[in-house]
């Protein structure tokens, strides 16, 4: 059954209602808790991203279960730190699927993780939600049971090298990644889609997210004669190196590229304030603010759920903490409606038509399980970070 608006059950303030008088009807023998495996990195050199969606997703399992839970039945979030660690996620996930008998797979929450764990947990015909990027792990003939809410890399690029090309009006690029799968994966992507855009690529190539002095590399693309720096990493002090070396050399281009670069932790290891300037990240209209410095009504009511559970988003980026908070809800819609063997539930999401979540509106077919919507994705100012949201860069209409 396709799901129309009013089967969110927490996009506004009356999410608690709706989810009281629907998901906690009785409506199956069972009383086996929902179990959704969940791979975040906690810890290591990219948990940025898995500490701010954890978030999210435990706000959202602990407002389901108190509730009542799904058609009576409450959700098991059963969480294995990857560590940043591609193999740690295979073998995590190895173990929720075989071992805890999981529903439903959440993760991993990084790309290069999600590389390595899709294809094992494709194998385990676990239906499996992933927010990463990186294009590879959605296949619906490789992966059917796999289905993304969250942009492409695709999408991502094309937001980045629009803004660049389009509005900035600068074709001499300079585009760099960390080693993990998604910043090489990244630098490939990106590159070819500039040059169809006419860009000149005058200097591309990645480094350890670990190095410690990006001066060599900054300035061979400053002699090549970029006139943007555009970074593919989800590592705060690899991209705080990039911006303080910037500095440092006195090198004012901008800096364009991947979300990292406005979050919490990159703004606290800058060595000035002024070094934030002139630097723009993806991010998404659902948690951009105009220039009055107002949020969309559901964003500011999915703010206020986070105050009133005293959740902090002030270190890290709404989105991560919205898309995280998601996740729970679409799993509960699936299992509510049609119950949750992984059949049922991919079944289900392959019907979802604007699903309106607080991260953004799904849709998903069977031919199509990259579920994010293009419009969705802008580029916005780092220096106007303001509790995880941002306004958006000069050239987008609000």
């Amino acid at each position: 059954m396709p799901v129309t608006r009013r089967h969110l059950l927490a996009g506004s303030a009356a999410g608690a209602v709706a989810l009281a008088s629907g998901l906690a009807r009785p409506a199956i023998a069972t009383s086996e808790p929902i179990r959704i495996g969940w791979l975040p990195a906690l810890t290591g050199a990219s948990s940025s991203t898995g500490i701010a969606i954890n978030r999210g997703t435990g706000l959202a399992v602990s407002e389901i279960n108190a509730a009542g839970g799904v058609n009576g039945r409450q959700i098991e979030l059963i969480i294995r730190d990857t560590q940043s660690d591609p193999t740690k996620a295979v073998n995590e996930a190895v173990e929720l699927m075989r071992q805890q008998k999981v529903h439903v797979m959440w993760g991993p929450g990084n790309s290069g993780e999600a590389l390595a764990a899709t294809p094992m947990i494709a194998r385990n015909h676990i239906p499996h939600m992933d927010g990463c990027w990186v294009d590879d792990v959605i296949n619906v003939e490789k992966y059917p049971l796999a289905f993304r809410c969250a942009p492409s890399n695709q999408q991502v690029g094309a937001a980045a090298n629009h803004y660049v090309i389009d509005v900035m009006k600068i074709k001499d690029v300079a585009v760099i990644g960390d080693t993990t799968g998604y910043g090489t994966s990244s630098v490939e992507t990106y590159v070819p889609m500039l040059k169809a855009k006419g860009a000149n690529v005058v200097y591309q190539g990645v480094v350890d997210s670990a190095q410690p002095d990006l001066k060599p590399d900054m300035l061979r693309m400053r002699n090549a004669g970029a006139k943007v720096i555009m970074p593919w990493s989800v590592n705060a002090g690899m991209l705080s190196r990039i911006i303080n070396t910037r500095g440092q050399m006195g090198w004012d281009v901008p800096i364009v590229g991947q979300t990292t670069l406005g979050s919490g932790q990159t703004k606290a290891l800058l060595e000035k304030p002024e070094y934030w300037e002139n630097v723009y990240q993806n991010n998404f209209r659902s948690t951009s603010y105009d220039e009055q410095g107002k949020l969309s009504p559901r964003s500011s009511a999915f703010v206020d759920r986070l105050h009133a559970a005293k959740i902090d988003s002030s270190d890290t980026l709404l989105w991560w903490i919205a898309n995280g908070y998601d996740v729970p809800y679409l799993v509960a819609a699936a299992v509510k409606n049609v119950g949750s063997e992984p059949d049922q539930i991919a079944g289900y999401w392959n019907t979802v038509k604007n699903y309106p979540g607080v991260y953004g509106d799904y849709t998903w077919t069977p031919q199509n399980h990259n579920g994010y919507p293009d419009a969705e994705v802008v580029m916005c100012q780092a220096n106007s970070f303001r509790e995880g949201t941002f306004r958006l860069a000069p050239g987008y209409a609000v």
